[in-house]
């Protein structure tokens, strides 16, 4: 397991030995991608980089930003992470996240995916949605969200806060899973939390870890109701490092404040099992708590957050703040 003096030690040595990992080995490297794939899996990299690069990219424009009915540009990667094993943890942190479009859509398709309205997965005797198209205005070089409600003659006007949808690893074994989906190589998770300054934590199933990333979203609140989130295109710059010989079983995030464990699957309360399961379980074995005390720990801090209810699995956040968390 993933412990909080083992993580302290790699970090230690990589602030004291810094200047040689970055001058001998670390790059920082542009990579422009010109084509998304539409599945999670093992596949011929797109990139390789080592532990400590910095990748500078973007993630991609497509028809269906563009235009009514327009096709998912899909997902970019994968990057091979060189010495990567399904022994490792493989790290991402989010350095930076900026949309690099001035609009933003959001879109309610009727039987597609919605919390609260029948979809393809959850049938309902009442009749679908109606479909619109909402495309709001991103301005104030990228920080404000203004959508002008013509049928209510209102306007909203928002601070955004962009995020990335989709991060994941290549899936244990041949699978190969579909863009929509999340699971335990992260994937579609919809978790507002994926943003800048955040670190990800993610499970390895095959050397190389094939890290893919995409789906950007400006704003999106707690569940993703209507099924999508302010979808824009976004500049985002990624450092990757690997925990070696030390395996987590499903993704976890780490900002300032929290630290964060996720569970996605059917039914909603199984996925709040899982990641209240994933924080006790943390605690034992970063922060040294017995098992029984971290279930208290966790019972009485927890935050807990619907990354998506939309989603053909479900996504639920469990946060815990770090000021209370001894160090």
């Amino acid at each position: 397991m993933l412990t909080h003096r083992r993580l302290g030690k790699i970090l230690m040595a990589v602030f004291v030995f810094g200047a040689l990992a970055t001058t001998a080995a670390a790059e920082t490297k542009r990579f422009k991608p010109t084509a998304g794939v539409q599945t999670f899996a093992v596949r011929e990299p797109v990139l390789r980089v080592k532990p400590g690069d910095i990748v500078e990219t973007e993630t991609l424009y497509g028809g269906y930003y563009a235009r009514p009915g327009g096709e998912w540009p899909g997902e970019v990667g994968p990057f091979y992470i060189e010495g990567a094993t399904t022994s490792d943890t493989l790290v991402v942190k989010i350095l930076r996240l900026h949309p690099n479009r001035d609009h933003a859509v959001s879109t309610h398709t009727p039987g597609f995916i919605s919390a609260i309205a029948g979809d393809r997965y959850t049938r309902m005797l009442n009749p679908p949605i109606p479909a619109r198209r909402y495309v709001w205005r991103l301005e104030k070089n990228g920080t404000v969200g203004v959508l002008d409600l013509t049928e209510s003659k209102k306007r909203l006007e928002v601070p955004l806060r962009p995020m990335l949808g989709r991060v994941a690893v290549a899936p244990e074994g041949e699978q190969a899973w579909a863009g929509l989906w999340p699971g335990n190589f992260g994937g579609n998770m919809d978790v507002s939390d994926v943003g800048e300054g955040a670190t990800l934590y993610l499970p390895i199933f095959h050397d190389g870890a094939y890290f893919y990333f995409g789906d950007g979203h400006a704003l999106q609140g707690d569940a993703e109701l209507c099924g999508s989130g302010l979808e824009t295109t976004m500049e985002v710059t990624f450092q990757f490092q690997l925990i070696k010989g030390q395996k987590i079983s499903w993704p976890r995030i780490e900002t300032s404040e929290f630290i964060m464990t996720i569970g996605s699957v059917r039914p909603l309360s199984d996925a709040l099992r899982i990641a209240a399961v994933e924080m006790v379980e943390w605690l034992e074995a970063e922060y040294r708590f017995d098992r029984w005390d971290a279930f208290q720990t966790v019972s009485q801090l927890a935050q807990i957050r619907v990354g998506n209810m939309v989603d053909p699995n479900y996504a639920v956040v469990v946060k815990i703040p770090k000021q209370y968390l001894p160090r």
